[in-house]
Order: C-alpha cells, then sequence, then structure tokens
C-alpha cells in the first residue's frame, strides 16, 4: 500500500535527501517548511538533518505526534515509528537547542511534547533498531543531567539561563534507570530542558523508591500511572498512596497482580477497601482502570460505585469475580460507556451467562476491544456468543485465547466475524483437536506447546481463507500463545528476567537455611 505524497512532501524529500546540502541551507528555509522538511527527514531516517532542524527550531511548540501523524501533505502516520537514529537525534537536537549561541530573542520553543509516540510490534524503519519507552526516559534523564553540568562549567550566553522549555514525556522507571531519573527530576528547577511527567511507569522497583520518585514527578499532572509486575504494592499501600498525593488529572490507573485479596479480608480491610473506593471517586478524570490478577470476589461494587465518572476501559480479568460483582457491573451506568473490557479467566458460560450478555447488549454501542481469554467458552456456546456479539458494530478487537473450541467452531465464529464491520485484531486460541484427547483447561505452561502443529497451520489457513473469502484481509488473525505483544515488557525482559531469577534464588536460600534449621 503506498500513500499519496503532495509536491510540496516530494520537495521536502528531495531537500533533505542530501544532507550535507540541507544543513547548510536551513537558514535560508522559511519558518513554516520546517514541519514539513521535519517528517520527511523522519521518513527518510535523515538524523543529521532532523539533528539541526530540531536545535534551531523556529516555532512555539514541537509536538511528535502531530508532526509525525497524517497531515494533507502526506496520510501516512509515521509516529509508530520508533526509529533509534530518528529520535536519539531529536533529543540530542534539543539539548544543542539549548546550548546553541545564537540570540536568544531567535529562541521561541515553549513546550515539546514526545507524548505521541507510539510503541509497535513491528518496526518499518530502514535501521530496524528501536528506542522504546524506557530508553526514551534513560536519554532524556541523562541530557537533562549533562546538559546542567555543561552550563556550570562553560561560560555561557546569559540568555541561555532564561531558556525554559517543558518537556512533556511518559516516564518508564525500573531499578536500572531510577538513579538517573531521580537525579533529573531532582534538578528539574535549574535545567532549562524541564520534565513533565504526563504517564509514569514503574517496574522493578522497591516500594521506597516508587513513593519517592512518584513525589518528585508532581502527580498533579499526572494523567496515567501504571504500577505493574515487580512493584509489590497491596492494599494498605494504596491506601497509603491516595491518602498522601492527590492526582486530579488521573484518567489511567494500573494496579500490579494481588493489590486485593479479599479472602484474608478483616474488619479493617474492609473499611479500607471502602476508603480506596472514595478516594477514586475523588478522581473525577478517572476513564480506566485496570486491576488483573487481585481477589476481588464480591467487592466490586464497593470498590467501584463511588466512581463519578463512567469508565471507558475496565480490565478486571483474573479476578474471581461472583455473580453479584458481575450483576453490579451490568446494571451500573459504566456498562453503556465501556469501550475496552476484559473479564479473561472467569468461567462466563458456568456462573453468569445471561448477565455477562445483558453487560455486552449495554457496552456493545461503543464496545471496541473484548478479551475474554480462558472463559470456557464452548462449542456449545459459540451460537449464544454470536447472538451477543452482533450488535459490536465498534468492535475493532476480540481476544479469545484458552477457550476449548474446536476447528469447526472457530470456522463457524469466523463466518459471523467478517460482518463486524471495524473488527481489525483477532487472537483466536489453538483448536481443542489440536491438542492430546483428554487435554484439560485451562490448559498450563508445560503442555500449552505439545499440539498437532500441522494440524493447527491447516486450520489456521482455513480460517484466514474464511477472512480472505469475505474481502476481509484487513483483519490480523493470530495465536500469541503467551499473550499480546506488550511493548515495555518486551523492552525491559531482560531486567525482569534477571530479577525473576534473584527472586526464585533468593526464596531457595530461605527454604534451605529453615530446612537445615529444621534438620
Amino acid at each position: 500500500r503506498t500513500t499519496m505524497k503532495s509536491l510540496r512532501f516530494i520537495s521536502a524529500e528531495a531537500f533533505v535527501s542530501n544532507a550535507e546540502f540541507a544543513r547548510k541551507s536551513l537558514g535560508a528555509v522559511a519558518h513554516d517548511l520546517f514541519p514539513l522538511l521535519f517528517k520527511a527527514s523522519y521518513l527518510l531516517e535523515q538524523g543529521e538533518v532532523i539533528h539541526d532542524l530540531v536545535e534551531n527550531w523556529p516555532l512555539f511548540d514541537f509536538n511528535m505526534g502531530k508532526l509525525l501523524g497524517a497531515t494533507l501533505d502526506y496520510q501516512e502516520d509515521l509516529s509508530h515509528r520508533t526509529c533509534s537514529v530518528c529520535l536519539e537525534s531529536c533529543l540530542t537536537g534539543l539539548r544543542d537547542y539549548v546550548l546553541n549561541q545564537s540570540s536568544p530573542y531567535m529562541k521561541k520553543l515553549k513546550v515539546v511534547d514526545l507524548t505521541g509516540i507510539k510503541d509497535v510490534e513491528v518496526q518499518f524503519c530502514k535501521c530496524k533498531k528501536t528506542m522504546g519507552r524506557w530508553a526514551r526516559t534513560q536519554l532524556l534523564s541523562k541530557l537533562c543531567s549533562e546538559l546542567l553540568v555543561y552550563l556550570q562549567q562553560a561560560q555561557c550566553n546569559p540568555g541561555t539561563f532564561e531558556i525554559s522549555i517543558n518537556v512533556l514525556i511518559e516516564l518508564f522507571v525500573t531499578e536500572r534507570n531510577y538513579e538517573l531519573v531521580v537525579q533529573a527530576l531532582l534538578k528539574k528547577c535549574s535545567c532549562p530542558l524541564k520534565i513533565c511527567c504526563v504517564a509514569f511507569r514503574s517496574d522493578n522497583l522497591t516500594l521506597q523508591k516508587f513513593f519517592y520518585i512518584i513525589k518528585l514527578t508532581d502527580p498533579s499532572l499526572l494523567r496515567k500511572l501504571e504500577i505493574v509486575h515487580n512493584v509489590h504494592l497491596e492494599m494498605e499501600h494504596l491506601e497509603m498512596l491516595f491518602n498522601s498525593i492527590h492526582f486530579p488529572l488521573l484518567t489511567s490507573l494500573t494496579l500490579p497482580a494481588r493489590t486485593f485479596n479479599v479472602r484474608r479480608f478483616t474488619a479493617t480491610d474492609e473499611q479500607m477497601l471502602s476508603n480506596i473506593g472514595e478516594k477514586m471517586g475523588e478522581m473525577s478524570q478517572l476513564t480506566e482502570l485496570s486491576m488483573s490478577f487481585s481477589i476481588l470476589t464480591g467487592r466490586i461494587q464497593k470498590l467501584l460505585s463511588p466512581l463519578k465518572t463512567p469508565l471507558k476501559m475496565l480490565d478486571v480479568s483474573n479476578c474471581s469475580l461472583n455473580h453479584a460483582d458481575m450483576a453490579f457491573l451490568a446494571n451500573s451506568f459504566h456498562a453503556n460507556h465501556l469501550e475496552i473490557l476484559d473479564l479473561s479467566g472467569h468461567d462466563i458460560p458456568g456462573l453468569y451467562p445471561s448477565t455477562f450478555f445483558k453487560l455486552l447488549s449495554h457496552c456493545s454501542s461503543v464496545l471496541r476491544n473484548l478479551t475474554l481469554e480462558d472463559c470456557n467458552i464452548q462449542d456449545s456456546h459459540v451460537n449464544m456468543l454470536i447472538l451477543g456479539l452482533s450488535p459490536c458494530q465498534k468492535l475493532q478487537e476480540f481476544k479469545f485465547i484458552g477457550n476449548p473450541l474446536s476447528s469447526q467452531a472457530l470456522k463457524h465464529l469466523f463466518t459471523f466475524l467478517c460482518e463486524l464491520p471495524m473488527l481489525k485484531n483477532v487472537e483466536f486460541p489453538v483448536p481443542r483437536d489440536c491438542y492430546p484427547i483428554g487435554i484439560t483447561y485451562p490448559i498450563d505452561d508445560a503442555s500449552i506447546c505439545r499440539f498437532d502443529h500441522q494440524k493447527y497451520e491447516r486450520v489456521a489457513e482455513e480460517l484466514n481463507l474464511i477472512l480472505l473469502q469475505a474481502n476481509r484481509e484487513d483483519v490480523k488473525a493470530s495465536t500469541p500463545l503467551f499473550g499480546s505483544y506488550d511493548a515495555a515488557v518486551q523492552e525491559t525482559n531482560n531486567e525482569l528476567g534477571a530479577y525473576l531469577i534473584k527472586s526464585f534464588k533468593e526464596t531457595l536460600e530461605k527454604f534451605s537455611t529453615s530446612f537445615n534449621k529444621m534438620s
């Protein structure tokens, strides 16, 4: 698929393709052409030209999402290209914008917005080397610290110290880049480049470090907070967080696994849960909530009823919800607004089929993403599922890995899925008949790959043929056995792997010590 380019864009490409000539000629370029030249340089991966464009940026703002998004001159959106060459050139160009000794009166830049960059699985840039969110956090923090050191040591134009540029970024902090980010945030007041954190993701951090750095980010600006995986946040810590810090602009909250466990609740815990619900109710912008792998049986109403704004996204996968929880969701004012819903890990047909379909019918006019993995959906439930999904005409993504469905049932379901006009992505299970007879669901990790791969390939081909014959080549169908692609996890998997091995080793040592004492 080729995207049409205007004559202006073709001319811009020709201009930047000769890097040496382009860099020499920038002084004679009209200011309103800088955005056009930037996108052309990004497309051609002309790092040196990108650097010089940013270093001499003549406008008040620099918004990556807008600059790389669809424009009249070139419709293709390049914001999903996290090309390392291009992004490093951008950020070093920004540092050199501050250091450039040209007259400070020419320096108009006030806001740099890096939040429009999207991390995706497949990269189209020639260098094939990406700079993910973690690496962008690392590089910007490093450049801010280096900039301060340089300004303190060098004889700079006095106007340099008057430069103040807010850099909007989505920070991603782990143990490995923690110190660097802390230093950059601590010195924010003195640095011309001011890190403004609008989204914060933390993984593999001690609670003490998490609480320290979250206060440094200026929580009053935070729109998205993700506390994931190896941050051992439990309910009492969450209450402490909400009591000590206000998040007035927060729209999205992700909590780590096992934040809540109602099985060991006391009366004090019930009160704590109510307090947390009330604190979330005070977050008037909150529309996205993810609390997967917590045990919340019978407590969904207590947690969600104080919310004054309807949720658009809810992830309660593997939360051991009961009928009362599902009934609350189906009848709550959230139901009519849910665009993204994840109910994975619940036996929907066995526990609350009619209540689930009531919920589905209420959100059908707005639902875009539905995830029902490991939900015990069998062949006998497919017709009912089709009936429930039929009104969901805006559905773009449907994931149902881990359900015991036969090849025949999948073909029946795919024939229906072709009729959903907005559908773009389907994640389907390995058919039950590809596994040995007697396999039990949910399938454990040890058995998940023990299926007839040749038979699976034949079925997958037939399913894709159904899409093809219905002229739905736009739908991507796949079976990611170990979960969907997660850019953040992919980028930091070496650090997380090392952390898990260390934790396992420590657990073994504790067990060994205890065993020796008993002996």
